[in-house]
């Protein structure tokens, strides 16, 4: 598929992790914190894993396993904001999480 968006997803993933690490040690952070970065590394995982798909079939189940992660991951850093947890990267992962939400949707839907 298209190596960029591969390239795209990864430096969002370095992103997320990077952000996360800048965050003070609480229990409520880390409970977030191992959340999204599960759910932002199997964006990039099944991406990848997508693009070695041996079917259609394999190749979709894969880009909407990635889909529902972005929408998880989505989920966490919103939930970061409106608990008052930020930094000047907050907002644009955010951003970029939607971007990655509406082409992996995209892909999604024209693949079937």
């Amino acid at each position: 598929m298209d190596e960029g968006l591969g390239n795209r997803i990864f430096e969002f993933v370095i992103n997320v992790i990077k952000y996360c690490s800048t965050l003070n040690y609480s229990v409520e952070n880390k409970t977030i914190v191992n959340q999204i970065i599960r759910s932002a590394t199997s964006i990039g995982a099944n991406y990848e894993e997508a693009q070695g798909g041996s079917s259609k079939a394999d190749f979709r189940n894969k880009i909407r396993i990635a889909l529902k992660e972005a929408r998880e991951t989505n989920y966490w850093l919103r939930i970061f904001k409106a608990i008052g947890t930020e930094n000047d990267s907050l907002d644009g992962l955010i951003d970029e999480s939607e971007q990655l939400k509406k082409i992996l949707g995209k892909i999604s839907s024209s693949s079937r």
